[in-house]
């Protein structure tokens, strides 16, 4: 099946649940065993829960892997993997632009617990080879692209065969692409995972993890560790997540259209110093998404030429329709600080030198009408300006 198809039909059939076309909501937290050690699917729902595991996999089927599994946030399913391949005195190499929860993760958490962490810019991947041999004991290499906020890029396929020749697991952050635009597995990885509250949801309303296995090998541990720390997803967030899903190919096409007009607008904007949106040519990346990914996305950042809070502070101010939030990916368009809000926990040092300025803003461009969505922005870019 095609994308759009698979979307909708895999993992579930409708004759196995009263013949309902939608995936029932199975609100339990246990169901009926008839005798001792009776082998049933489903027992307790912290570990197994039927809505649950057709969302677990349809996300297996689209990230073409071996297993999926549904998690209660983004940040417990990137804990989860940590966790199941992660010891003390192991190392993890991650790209230095990373998602500002990952690196809080990484820095306050593991790094405490004893796994040397070890960041990198892997956009050149002789990096890698640098961090790869300067390290010992290198157990996963985490990749994120395109990256959070400044849509940086890596190349996966030679990443992860520099990192497999090294004996080292693959995992990659895949929320900004979806399996809609990039299918990382195929590429070298072993773990993929997606913040579902973002894109796969699609409509702002459920929190969410999940992460994709290449194989069942990979799949035993992190099941072991789901059940035992059990930051698992309710089946009511599963079941919007799976019905996020069945649009997915109509929403990230529009977002990725009008995501590509806003970008060349906002080039020719005087307000804008830069654009970051791997759909233009300007990119730094542009030829390497071309040929990793099927369409470019639909978050774009910018560089305000007045570098400043208070610039930022006044183009938010003016926006009507445009929302500022704290996270992306839905039908509606919103724009994030990300200096004060996805990235506040990093240093300013480390923000600063990743390109995180505090005149930096990125949109989450959403489906509305492109013409609606540019006057907004761009009355909004005329007001800041006249301000300052």
């Amino acid at each position: 099946m095609k994308f759009a198809t698979e979307a909708i039909h895999s993992s579930y059939n409708p004759d196995d649940h009263n013949r309902a076309i939608m995936p029932p909501i199975y609100q339990n937290s246990m169901f009926r065993m008839k005798e001792i050690g009776e082998q049933i699917p489903f027992r307790y729902a912290r570990a197994s829960n039927p809505t649950r595991k057709v969302l677990e996999d349809t996300v297996a089927a689209l990230e073409h892997g071996a297993a999926g599994f549904a998690f209660g946030s983004g940040m417990a399913g990137i804990d989860c993997v940590y966790r199941a391949f992660l010891r003390p005195g192991d190392t993890i190499v991650a790209v230095s632009d990373i998602y500002g929860g990952s690196y809080d993760l990484l820095t306050e958490v593991y790094a405490l617990w004893g796994v040397n962490v070890v960041f990198a810019d892997l956009t050149d991947p002789a990096n890698l080879d640098n961090a790869l041999a300067g390290h010992e004991n290198v157990k996963m290499v985490w990749l994120e692209t395109p990256s959070n906020p400044l849509l940086r890029l890596v190349d996966i396929e030679t990443l992860a065969a520099k990192a497999k020749a090294a004996g080292a697991l693959v995992g990659i952050d895949n929320t900004f692409a979806t399996p809609y635009l990039q299918n990382p597995l195929d590429m070298g990885c072993d773990i993929v995972f997606h913040s579902a509250t973002k894109y796969l949801c699609g409509h702002s309303d459920v929190l969410m993890g999940v992460v994709a296995v290449k194989t069942e090998e990979l799949a035993r541990p992190m099941r072991t560790m789901m059940m035992n720390t059990g930051g698992v997803a309710g089946p009511m967030d599963c079941a919007l997540v799976l019905r996020g899903i069945k649009t997915l190919a109509l929403r990230m096409q529009r977002h990725c259209e009008n995501a590509l007009e806003i970008a060349h607008r906002l080039e020719a904007h005087p307000a804008v110093e830069k654009v970051f949106y791997p759909g233009l040519p300007s990119h730094e990346h542009h030829n390497l998404a071309k040929r990793q990914m099927r369409d470019f996305g639909g978050v774009v950042s910018i560089w305000l030429k007045n570098d400043s809070k208070e610039a930022a502070g006044s183009v938010i101010k003016n926006l009507q329709m445009v929302q500022m939030a704290s996270s992306l990916g839905g039908v509606e368009s919103l724009i994030n600080h990300c200096y004060s809000q996805s990235h506040s926990g990093v240093p300013h040092e480390i923000k600063t030198a990743a390109g995180i300025k505090t005149g930096l803003l990125r949109f989450s461009i959403g489906v509305e009408d492109v013409e609606d969505i540019w006057a907004d922005i761009s009355a909004a870019l005329d007001a800041a300006q006249a301000e300052s």
